[in-house]
């Protein structure tokens, strides 16, 4: 009850008609995972540099239907960022801009679910940017995955230390590594996981 008064509380704040459908009450069989790549770890100053988003239907990840965008930054890409997500300024010089791509993602994700690892973090930087374009925040349900592999585990372990990183939660799910750390491909991983733990 409260989770619906929180919903319709922020509907009425929305400023752009057709994002209604965000608030619609979803009865499909379609979640979207994603991830972003960012400047740094705090939403309020860092810049989102790319998103990578894939659907999943049933026990399928439809990589064919993948979302994926690199974005300017407004500000230098330090070299601590870097090292992790390597991406470079010179490869975002074609990127779009992120006034431009949040709109691209919202239309893709529509009022499916998301699923994430750490999704917070990611709906948090999204959010940055919807609350001033739309007026609102995300209203999708959310599922975080390292909590589902928790739920799974604790009753093997009640009084044990579980390890919630995430090579840790593919390497004991028996899942394959894929490449390097990028949004897409972080997409797609958490995507295994949400469907081995489902």
């Amino acid at each position: 009850m409260f989770d619906t008064f929180i919903k319709n509380w922020n509907k009425r704040k929305l400023t752009n008609s057709k994002y209604e459908i965000l608030f619609e009450q979803y009865d499909g069989d379609e979640y979207i995972c994603f991830d972003c790549e960012t400047t740094g770890l705090n939403p309020k100053v860092d810049d989102i540099i790319s998103i990578g988003a894939v659907k999943i239907k049933g026990n399928k990840i439809l990589t064919s239907e993948k979302f994926e965008r690199f974005i300017k930054p407004k500000k230098k890409l330090e070299g601590d960022s870097i090292k992790i997500h390597q991406i470079r300024e010179c490869d975002l010089v074609d990127a779009k801009d992120i006034d431009e791509v949040i709109y691209e993602f919202l239309d893709f994700i529509g009022n499916r679910p998301l699923v994430g690892y750490y999704l917070e973090f990611d709906v948090a930087m999204i959010n940055k940017y919807t609350k001033s374009k739309i007026g609102v925040t995300l209203p999708n349900r959310q599922i975080e995955v390292s909590a589902l592999y928790f739920d799974k585990v604790i009753g093997k372990i009640p009084q044990g230390n579980i390890d919630l990183r995430f090579n840790t939660i593919m390497k004991k799910l028996d899942l394959p590594m894929m490449g390097k750390h990028d949004a897409i491909n972080d997409a797609i991983m958490t995507s295994m996981i949400f469907l081995k733990l489902g």
